[in-house]
């Protein structure tokens, strides 16, 4: 059990900047829904990105303003949203050979675990009346180039996100690339965790308290 608190580390704001940092100029991005939306916010002023839904749009532009809103323009998770100049519509079987065809650079994903070795559970928590199945989350993680998960660190009752193994059922295995959270940014490399930066005020013994899973500095 972790201690889990909201007034130390970076809020899930600072994450998505720290994420959008990495996202390399030219990108072709896809965002899933929730926490990892935030990414589109902060992308460095004339760095190009390109976002990508699964649905059938390439040249996603922001969401709609209340208003303006096109009832045939949403996003994956149904949020209206505008287009780019020069986007592309297609059908959704184009959009996930696109997926499958490893044409999409980076994906980032929230996730309810994600284990030492780089398994991602974040469809399912086995309840059930959870969702029955897992849908274009699978075709992501195994046909994008790169994998990104956005995260708070524990659970609201303070239990670690990031685990020896994955309790949950599971999107892919071994496909996740580095983890954000609010407590600090790691790479997965070879079934290990690495500490690449922690946040303000987290101090290694700190983070491997309120994580399952080994770290390595």
């Amino acid at each position: 059990m972790g201690l889990n608190s909201d007034n130390i580390g970076w809020n899930m704001n600072e994450v998505a900047q720290k994420v959008a940092l990495d996202i390399h100029d030219g990108a072709y991005v896809n965002l899933g829904i929730g926490i990892p939306e935030l990414v589109a916010d902060y992308i460095p002023r004339g760095r190009e990105v390109i976002y990508h839904t699964e649905n059938g749009l390439l040249g996603m532009g922001k969401i709609a303003s209340r208003g303006k809103e096109d009832p045939e323009l949403v996003n994956a998770g149904k949020k209206y949203i505008t287009a780019i100049p020069g986007a592309a519509y297609f059908h959704h079987a184009d959009s996930f050979s696109m997926i499958r065809g490893g044409h999409i650079d980076i994906c980032v994903l929230g996730a309810y675990q994600v284990s030492e070795a780089g398994d991602l559970a974040n469809w399912s928590t086995g309840d059930p009346d959870a969702i029955p199945a897992v849908g274009g989350a699978m075709d992501l993680v195994v046909g994008v180039k790169t994998i990104y998960v956005i995260t708070k660190h524990n659970t609201k009752s303070g239990t670690s996100k990031i685990v020896k193994k994955c309790s949950y059922p599971l999107t892919g295995k071994n496909v996740v690339s580095r983890i954000y959270t609010n407590y600090a940014i790691i790479d997965v490399k070879d079934k290990k965790l690495f500490i690449r930066e922690l946040a303000p005020g987290i101090s290694f013994d700190f983070l491997q308290k309120n994580t399952e899973a080994k770290l390595n500095q």
